[in-house]
């Protein structure tokens, strides 16, 4: 995924959590011979049988804890489905509870290619327990709000959160313009003022959310966050779907990312994302899943195939938002936007997160187009492997984390069981 680079025959040497080669393997004596690398021994040797090497898949925004809502509040408009059943059992949800579901959706994200999540949930130390036992990286973003965590919390984590551990990181953010006050939102702005750090929140999801807005501040959401100078030093939006072109304008100006879930944004009928708006002004998107009570699957492969075909439909235009593209919104802007920007390409230097992508199944061949075959024909079962930060944590359908999968499925359906 290097720019101007196609796909090589080759490969790639991984030491502790860092990439420390890449290319065709024909310069092995003076690699060797480096001081940087000397006499290595290798754990492991890896013959991939000419399948695909590539970065994994960034998940730009999720939930993780809401795997316990999963098939629990289908068939239902966002702000009954939230309102009246979502938000009564998370107030009910423990640290501990959250903790053992962020495990759950773990192995789902392993086992799409995803290795590293940008997570916005309720207890941002258990679900950083839970990301570091299981090997896994997370980005969390505050989730303040009217109802919970506060602006001392969030502030609490971004500094403790940022130093916690290499798979581990913190990004300032806040719910939504309409769970939060005004003089809530004016502090996170004093927040990113003072630590100079970019923003994100949900944004723009539904006409209702815009169309509550105006009737409150007489500007959309977007006019109204950057009136307060929330996102002075850039950041996002979520979902990003009912935009004006002066809102667009503001994101353009702002530098700020476009993070799309179109999977949860069919499912709860929120409307399709003006991606080929945001490309043409030069915006980055990137692609989230959304959490796993709104879509409800954390596969990254559906998402991408949603992307451009929702745009080709909304555009009535074939040739709109082309599959390489959105391989670059899944991977390297995904890195971006959560501010990996070590663990975006496969390159020298860079963090071993990386995936092995089976090419001899029948959705993958004939190999006309290998990165177009991931986009509109690419699935789950074409995952061989999973690597985060040097070490494989999902390889041929087994799982190598703290915990056997069958006991984290016992303790969800209990967890769910106490709390329905």
């Amino acid at each position: 995924m290097e720019e101007e680079r196609d796909i090589f025959w080759g490969e790639v040497w991984v030491r502790d959590d860092q990439i420390i080669y890449v290319g065709d393997g024909q310069e092995k004596d003076k690699i060797f011979r480096e001081p940087s690398i000397g006499a290595t021994k290798w754990e492991r040797e890896i013959d991939c049988n000419g399948n695909l090497l590539m970065p994994g898949f960034k998940d730009a925004h999720t939930h993780s804890g809401m795997t316990l809502l999963r098939s629990f509040a289908d068939d239902l408009p966002l702000d009954e489905w939230l309102n009246g059943r979502v938000f009564p059992v998370e107030a009910k949800m423990t640290a501990e509870d959250i903790y053992e579901l962020s495990k759950l959706a773990i192995l789902e994200y392993l086992s799409s290619g995803i290795t590293a999540v940008f997570d916005m949930y309720l207890t941002p130390e258990s679900i950083a327990d839970a990301f570091d036992d299981m090997g896994m990286r997370c980005v969390q973003v505050g989730a303040v709000n009217n109802f919970s965590q506060s602006l001392e919390l969030v502030e609490e984590m971004y500094q403790k959160l940022n130093r916690r551990s290499p798979l581990q990181s913190y990004i300032l953010g806040f719910h939504a313009e309409y769970t939060c006050s005004k003089e809530l939102l004016e502090g996170i702005a004093a927040l990113s003022h003072k630590y100079k750090a970019p923003v994100f929140t949900h944004l723009a999801e539904t006409e209702g959310e815009v169309k509550g807005c105006r009737q409150r501040y007489g500007m959309t959401p977007m006019e109204f966050l950057d009136s307060l100078g929330i996102f002075d030093h850039g950041g996002g939006g979520y979902h990003c779907v009912h935009m004006t072109s002066s809102d667009i304008a503001i994101m353009k100006k702002r530098g700020l990312y476009a993070v799309t879930n179109p999977g949860s944004n069919i499912k709860l009928a929120s409307g399709i994302a003006p991606i080929s708006e945001y490309l043409k002004e030069g915006i980055p998107v990137a692609i989230g899943t959304d959490g796993p009570a709104s879509n409800n699957c954390l596969d990254m492969f559906r998402e991408m195939f949603l992307v451009t075909g929702l745009a080709k439909l909304r555009e009535k235009d074939a040739a709109a938002v082309d599959g390489l593209t959105v391989l670059k919104m899944a991977t390297v802007n995904g890195a971006h936007a959560m501010g990996l920007l070590d663990a975006d390409v496969l390159a020298e230097g860079k963090k071993a997160d990386m995936i092995l992508i089976d090419l001899n199944q029948p959705n993958m061949q004939p190999l006309n187009n290998i990165a177009k075959n991931l986009v509109y024909s690419g699935s789950k079962q074409n995952v061989m492997i999973t690597m985060v930060g040097g070490r494989i944590l999902y390889e041929k359908g087994e799982f190598y984390t703290a915990g056997k999968p069958e006991e984290i499925y016992r303790k969800a359906n209990e967890i769910i069981s106490s709390l329905s």
